[in-house]
Parts: C-alpha cells; sequence; structure tokens
C-alpha cells in the first residue's frame, strides 16, 4: 500500500491551478505591457490547458525503465468544443516537428486540441489526440472525419528522461484532456515541459498574457511555451547579460542547443494569413531572451484566433472577420511581450533537477538574479 500512494505521487496529472512561485515580474524583471488577470495564455476566453506529468524514478538508466521525467501539454483553442479555428504558423527553423502543418498551410484552420510534448512521442500524442477528437465529436457514421489532423510539437528531454523508453501513452494524453481548466496555470516542471533544459538551467513549461484595445473593443493575446533551447552565455533578461554572470551550475552535460515550440492564442478577429504574420513576431520575442537561433534548435510556432465564422448553408460559404492592417501592430507587440515574459516565467518556474545517471539541471537562482539585475540597475524593487 506504502508503494502505491508513493507511485501516485511519482506520476501525476497536474492541473491548471493558481501558481504559487514567483514569476517574473513578483521578481521585479522590468516588463513592458498589460498582463490579463491571470497573465496565461488561458485569459483568452475560452483557452483550456492541461498537463500529464511523469516523475519516476532515480539513478542509473535502464531502457524501457527510467528514470522518467517527460510529460504532454495540451492547449485547447475552443475548449471542449468540436468548433473548428482560423490558424496559422511560422517555422524559424525547422530542427524540429509539428504534426497538422501541411493541412494548415492550405486551408488555414485547425481542429481540435494542440499537444506538446518530448521528441520521440509526437506520434503517440497525435493518435491520442484524434481518438479524443472522435470520441467527442463523431458523427457515428462510416464516413467520419472527427479524428482530424492533430497538431502535435516537440522538443528533446533526453538528458534528464528516458526517451527511447516511451513513456507517454494514450492514457496520459487522454488525462491531460480531461484535466484542462481555464484560469491560472502551473509553469516550470509540468507537462511536456519537465524534462527540458533552457540557456543552461532548467527549463520548460511558461505563459503569458496581454491585454490590447483595437479600435473600441478590448482583446488579449497569450503565449504559452515549451522552452529548451539557447545557450547559457546568450541569456539575457530585461537587457541583462545574466548568463555571462552566472556562469556556474551548468549541467554536467552541456548539450547542444535544444527547441521551443510556442502557442500563441487571441480573440482578436483575425484570417490564416494575419496569423502567420503573428506566429513569425513569436521569434522578436525569443531573440529578446537572447538567443540568435542556432543551428540544432527546432524553433516552430502556431497562432490561432478563437473567433467564430459564420456558415450560410444556402450560398455555401464561410464568412471571417479581422482587424484591418493597421491594428495589426498592437497584436505583434504584445506577442513579442508575451512570448519573452513566457519564456522567463518557464526559467524562474522551474526547478533544479536530476534525471538519468544523475544528470542535473540547475534551477536558475532567484537571489543571483536579482543581485544581477540590481548591479545593472534593472531591477524593479517595488515588486
Amino acid at each position: 500500500m506504502k508503494t502505491f500512494f508513493l507511485l501516485l505521487l511519482l506520476s501525476t496529472t497536474v492541473f491548471s491551478q493558481p501558481a504559487t512561485k514567483p514569476r517574473a515580474r513578483d521578481l521585479g524583471i522590468p516588463l513592458n505591457g498589460k498582463p490579463g488577470p491571470f497573465n496565461a495564455i488561458t485569459d483568452v476566453p475560452g483557452v483550456l490547458v492541461g498537463y500529464k506529468t511523469r516523475i519516476e524514478g532515480n539513478g542509473k538508466w535502464v531502457l524501457g525503465k527510467g528514470p522518467i521525467r517527460t510529460g504532454v501539454t495540451v492547449v485547447l483553442p475552443t475548449g471542449k468544443t468540436g468548433r473548428t479555428y482560423p490558424a496559422g504558423y511560422f517555422i524559424f527553423n525547422g530542427d524540429g516537428e509539428m504534426t497538422g502543418l501541411p493541412y494548415l498551410h492550405d486551408y488555414g484552420t485547425g481542429f481540435g486540441p494542440v499537444g506538446i510534448t518530448n521528441t520521440n512521442s509526437v506520434g503517440v500524442v497525435r493518435d491520442a489526440i484524434g481518438a479524443w477528437c472522435h470520441q467527442q465529436f463523431s458523427t457515428k457514421k462510416a464516413l467520419d472525419f472527427s479524428f482530424g489532423l492533430p497538431l502535435v510539437g516537440e522538443t528533446w528531454d533526453g538528458l534528464l528522461n528516458d526517451i527511447n523508453g516511451l513513456h507517454i501513452q494514450k492514457e496520459h494524453v487522454f488525462q491531460a484532456l480531461e484535466s484542462a481548466t481555464s484560469g491560472a496555470v502551473s509553469e516550470g516542471n509540468v507537462g511536456g515541459g519537465t524534462g527540458m533544459v533552457c540557456y543552461g538551467f532548467k527549463g520548460g513549461t511558461g505563459t503569458a498574457s496581454r491585454m490590447i484595445r483595437i479600435g473600441n473593443q478590448d482583446y488579449t493575446v497569450g503565449v504559452l511555451v515549451q522552452a529548451n533551447f539557447g545557450r547559457r552565455d546568450d541569456l539575457m533578461m530585461a537587457g541583462v547579460p545574466v548568463g555571462k554572470e552566472v556562469t556556474d551550475l551548468m549541467p554536467v552535460i552541456n548539450e547542444k542547443d535544444g527547441s521551443i515550440i510556442a502557442i500563441v492564442g487571441t480573440d482578436v478577429p483575425l484570417v490564416s494569413s494575419q496569423l502567420n504574420l503573428v506566429a513569425k513576431r513569436v521569434t522578436l520575442g525569443i531573440a529578446r531572451t537572447g538567443t540568435y537561433g542556432t543551428n540544432s534548435s527546432g524553433d516552430i510556432f502556431m497562432a490561432f484566433s478563437t473567433q467564430k465564422a459564420t456558415y450560410d448553408a444556402d450560398t455555401k460559404t464561410t464568412t471571417y472577420r479581422s482587424v484591418d492592417k493597421s491594428s495589426l501592430d498592437a497584436v505583434f507587440k504584445a506577442t513579442v511581450e508575451a512570448t519573452e515574459e513566457a519564456i522567463l516565467n518557464a526559467l524562474l518556474a522551474a526547478e533544479t533537477m536530476e534525471g538519468i545517471d544523475h544528470h542535473k539541471v540547475y534551477g536558475l537562482p532567484h537571489d543571483r538574479l536579482k543581485a544581477v539585475l540590481k548591479k545593472y540597475n534593472r531591477l524593479n524593487e517595488q515588486k
């Protein structure tokens, strides 16, 4: 019985819940823009986030057994509904994967949840999301397309996780989907971000949002990232070269640069071509944290709008609304700011983790970060 309860604690389904750890703003990092109530992608009305986190075992690596340091993250753009949504994407560097992009490229819409996991689990997550969509939205006819072409991205967690052990299964994805909620979102060592490394520190999942006004309407732009990229000496925070100041606490194995997946959601009425431009702006938010986009980093970004299309059965036409071209700057700026902050939040929430063969990746120490920011006169001490 004691062993059973220990296993329950080690293999956890992480629900979206109020964050208890200090985030970038809490530590006094000066950031621009007005965040939403939860400073998360879930500030966009109707958007849900769910996780499944697997942290099991310690010590020597044994293929198929562990240690396990991995998980899956799901973002549901239209909640637990079968409604399609306009979407776009941008590939900054293609040393990575996101399934479903050919359809998105040609038709400009998405359907169902978006998943993020480790590199070797993309297939099972894709299949599980499709099976969940079929279970939820099936027409019960032989010609049934409710499975869809799921969007699933990845980053590599093999420094800490038994990645070739394939420890994400269909039931784990279903647990993430069923746990998906609105409200505050957990960050750091959770979901697909569990085993990730960012700028030589422990990385993982992070999110942020911005409130904007276009014309007489208020809107929200939210970003969620799975941060597994960057080299230590490039790390910048609020223009301060943090990576050059905190040069110790390096991983036991200094792996090559990893990858980042970013999901941008908004209730601004946008069409696919505009959302392609929004996804492209993620690149600038990442650049603010210091990276120049190394060769081996897979950097793939997807953006969606929650606006509902109007369908006319008589004329067989679908009508989408969109803001005018001159109004896109507000969305671009919000995307850049929220991306930068989401990455910082991922770094600050992530805690030191030891994985396979005692490989250890250290969390960014908050006290030392504040000292560095103060040294460069960039610490907002009112926070």
